[in-house]
């Protein structure tokens, strides 16, 4: 089973005279197969429950650990694909002008009052009373969204053919720690022009860039059940420690501690954030 966009049923998202279309809201998907790349009027939200979700626009591959949603705009070309089992929510959305929500695609922390809102939705019927029980449920989704952090679980792809060569590499080979200047001569390029090139492109040093790339393969390995110590290794890092320091500057709490927190949703209520 794969989230089904072809273009009839995406067409039907679109036509329906609801702020909020709940497609086949929560799927058990084995393997998300990659899906064609599409778009749509309506913005969607894809919520992992569990397993990875990846999501590819044209200049970055957002990562989705569980207990995270991505945030893909309206009209912006994209593909989705997961790592392993992977179990998702994915709703349609077209908010009222007034509310701010992201201009851009970005990952999104859902809380625990919003996660039990969003499997709320799996019983939304289609065309919902917007007056009713469900369309107040709706505007409260809505409300909660504007407010949830954002997080930067993104790795920019660049598109200079060159770079592209490079980060194929970097994906073949994590545990290779080579120098800048080793890895710019793998692809007939100085060392400047190597840093040149990617701060134009992703704005990142090669250091962070790197650094953003092993925090995107680790967590899809964590949340597959890999440990922390197998990990760092497949990752080049000379002891587990050394890893959870890099990965703790960049994401702000060790690895342990961002999935239990997503594994292990609080259970608190609404009332009591």
């Amino acid at each position: 089973m794969h989230l089904d966009v072809r273009s009839e049923w995406l067409s039907h998202v679109d036509e329906v005279p609801r702020a909020l279309v709940a497609a086949n809201a929560v799927a058990n998907l084995e393997a998300l197969e990659q899906s064609p790349r599409h778009h749509h009027q309506k913005a969607q939200l894809l919520f992992t429950v569990r397993g990875v979700i990846n999501c590819e626009v044209e200049d970055a591959v957002w990562i989705v650990p569980p207990q995270c949603a991505v945030w893909i705009p309206g009209g912006l070309p994209h593909t989705v694909f997961g790592s392993g089992e992977v179990e998702c929510i994915s709703l349609f959305i077209e908010p009222p002008e007034a509310l701010d929500l992201p201009k851009e695609c970005c990952t999104i922390t859902v809380s625990s009052f919003l996660r039990h809102l969003l499997m709320r939705t799996n019983a939304l019927p289609e065309l919902y009373d917007i007056d009713g029980p469900d369309g107040r449920i709706v505007s409260v989704i809505f409300d909660e969204l504007a407010a949830a952090p954002v997080e930067d679980l993104r790795l920019p792809i660049p598109s200079d053919p060159r770079l592209k060569k490079l980060t194929d590499l970097l994906i073949a080979a994590p545990a290779d720690h080579a120098t800048v200047a080793e890895w710019a001569s793998r692809i007939a390029l100085s060392e400047r022009s190597l840093s040149r090139l990617l701060a134009e492109e992703v704005g990142m040093s090669f250091g962070r860039w790197r650094r953003q790339l092993h925090v995107i393969l680790a967590l899809r390995c964590l949340s597959a059940g890999q440990t922390v110590q197998a990990v760092a290794m497949d990752l080049g890092y000379e002891s587990a420690s050394s890893f959870v320091t890099m990965f703790r500057k960049m994401v702000g709490k060790p690895p342990s501690r961002y999935l239990l927190e997503r594994l292990r949703p609080a259970s608190h209520h609404h009332g009591d954030l």
